[in-house]
């Protein structure tokens, strides 16, 4: 087993961000804090926003689109949200005014699941790569796809817990 991606996406999220590739060209989100768009995955025009030199890489998306789309988040909610893996999914409303989706009617949102002992220790091993980084040059392995058919399918019911919610 390798080591988990740190995001994902759901397939209508990467429809939607397909759709907005083909409008706008090479796409990125940055994990936003609070603020202005509470906590949202905004996505904007690749290079629009300043990625800094502690921000976190949490995967770069394989959407299909040949590009792949980064996702970033700042390194002081890295170090909160370590132990999540952030599923970006898109429900309908209006997005956040700064990102690219806020006219569609729908807004990207974040869901999470927490990583295993297992996965934590496997993502220990593999410190993630941060803005200095990435301007350097240092790039993630390519994982194959990162799009998940509905948000559930990333976080799957434990065999224990399954069964007490069927019975």
């Amino acid at each position: 087993m390798g080591v988990p991606s740190r995001a994902l996406i759901t397939e209508a999220a990467a429809d939607l961000l397909r759709r907005l590739h083909d409008r706008h060209g090479a796409l990125m989100f940055h994990q936003s804090g609070g603020c202005c768009d509470g906590s949202s995955p905004m996505c904007y025009p690749d290079g629009d926003f300043i990625v800094g030199d502690r921000d976190v890489l949490l995967a770069i998306l394989d959407v299909g689109d040949g590009d792949g789309v980064p996702v970033w988040i700042s390194g002081s909610q890295f170090e909160t949200w370590k132990h999540t893996q952030l599923v970006i999914d898109v429900v309908p409303g209006r997005g956040g005014g700064f990102s690219v989706e806020s006219p569609e009617g729908m807004r990207f949102l974040s869901r999470g699941r927490a990583f295993t002992e297992e996965e934590n220790a496997q993502l220990s091993q593999d410190p993630p790569i941060t803005g200095a980084r990435f301007e350097a040059g240092a790039r993630p392995p390519r994982g194959g796809s990162h799009v998940v058919a509905e948000a559930a399918d990333a976080c799957a019911i434990p065999a224990g817990r399954a069964a007490q919610v069927q019975g």
